[in-house]
């Protein structure tokens, strides 16, 4: 029969190990165990490769077709005859100019009327001028832009995509957590640990382990995209993302240890793999939304405010807002301080959850039952 009784107390472990020790040894294990698995280099190398072929196949194989609006008159279509774009026709400018701001098409070209343009037409877009429109005219037309902002739409349509992927990438990695509780439960090796170690160490342990790990992949990832830059022709974007990164990294950490806490509770209320799914739709959501979230409203400025101060999601919206310049350093900092204080209120919850699940081997163990056999 299961049972939490007979632990070491919280801080200390069996024969006066301290809990900083114990929790160290705990990581220590975590790390050199997940760093023999083929499974965590297999999974490094696909994300490394993947990285590379997001940054080479599309100079490989070509980007979709630009659609560009005109005006009917014979300068305007002499000067798209040597450009591969989808033509809208539209009876006159502000026709054009309203499909532009709609983002129905991506640019306009329109007749010039100044007399400034050497090929007798002008180009209209929406924030950034539209450079393989512009290049392909041959002489550089004048370019009017609609919205004017600090930060290009491909630029911040870049940074979105990075931040997100990254989130999602190493918000995910938090199961590897999960999937080691349920182990350590599914084999009984648990309860030898417990004798050892302080259950809330051997939680601490496990979230610093995982935390370090990802670090690491942080890094090789580093090191990786400049490389998968250059190899796909896209130098230039890595100094557009590198600003956005200074903020993501601590909210990332930050953000990383709140979601140990849920992927523990979740492997802790369960005693075989095959369960493990039945737990996890909670942490799955917390990581998933925030992903979406950003994703699809990234251009809304009120949903990106209040997102930016929603914990689960700050880690992305927060940088997100900060490169673009639309929030000031105390708003991040205001943000980066509620989402420390949520992360330690939720490892501290976990902790209880955690440790009054861990012994009990039986089935799926319920919150309930697992906050009151908490230590």
């Amino acid at each position: 029969m299961s049972t939490t009784t007979g632990h070491p107390s919280p801080g200390s472990a069996a024969g006066g190990t301290s809990f900083v020790a114990a929790t160290r040894l705990v990581a220590e294990r975590e790390v050199k165990s997940f760093l023999q698995l083929k499974s965590f280099w297999i999974g490094l190398g696909v994300t490394v490769v993947a990285l590379f072929a997001l940054s080479v196949l599309p100079s490989v194989f070509g980007g979709g077709q630009s659609s560009v609006a005109v005006v009917g008159t014979s300068d305007v279509h002499a000067a798209l005859e040597p450009l591969d774009v989808d033509v809208v026709e539209v009876e006159d400018v502000a026709a054009a100019e309203e499909l532009v701001r709609s983002e129905e098409v991506d640019a306009a070209v329109v007749p010039d009327s100044t007399g400034e343009s050497l090929t007798g037409v002008r180009v209209v877009a929406l924030s950034d001028p539209p450079a393989e429109i512009v290049a392909g005219l041959g002489t550089v037309p004048p370019v009017d832009l609609l919205e004017t902002a600090d930060v290009s739409s491909g630029e911040r349509g870049a940074v979105v995509l990075v931040l997100s992927v990254l989130f999602l990438m190493f918000g995910m990695g938090g199961v590897a957590i999960a999937q080691s509780t349920v182990t350590e439960k599914q084999t009984r090796v648990v309860e030898i640990l417990v004798s050892t170690v302080p259950v809330r160490a051997l939680l601490a342990g496990k979230i610093v382990g995982h935390t370090l790990l990802t670090l690491g992949q942080v890094v090789v990832i580093a090191v990786a995209a400049p490389l998968a830059l250059q190899a796909g022709g896209h130098s230039d974007l890595l100094t557009v993302v590198l600003p956005a990164l200074g903020w993501f990294v601590p909210f990332m950490i930050l953000g990383f240890l709140l979601l140990s806490a849920l992927w523990a509770v979740t492997g802790s209320l369960v005693s075989r793999q095959e369960d493990l799914g039945a737990t996890m739709g909670l942490a799955m959501m917390l990581v998933m939304g925030p992903y979406f979230a950003v994703m699809f409203f990234s251009d809304n400025e009120t949903v990106m405010t209040v997102l930016s101060f929603v914990p689960f999601s700050a880690a992305v919206a927060m940088p997100l807002r900060m490169f673009a310049g639309e929030a000031a350093v105390w708003e991040a900092l205001a943000s980066l301080g509620v989402l420390a204080v949520t992360a330690a209120l939720v490892v501290m919850l976990g902790a209880r959850l955690y440790s009054g699940a861990l012994l009990q081997t039986r089935g799926k163990v319920a919150l309930s039952a697992a906050w009151k056999h908490a230590d």
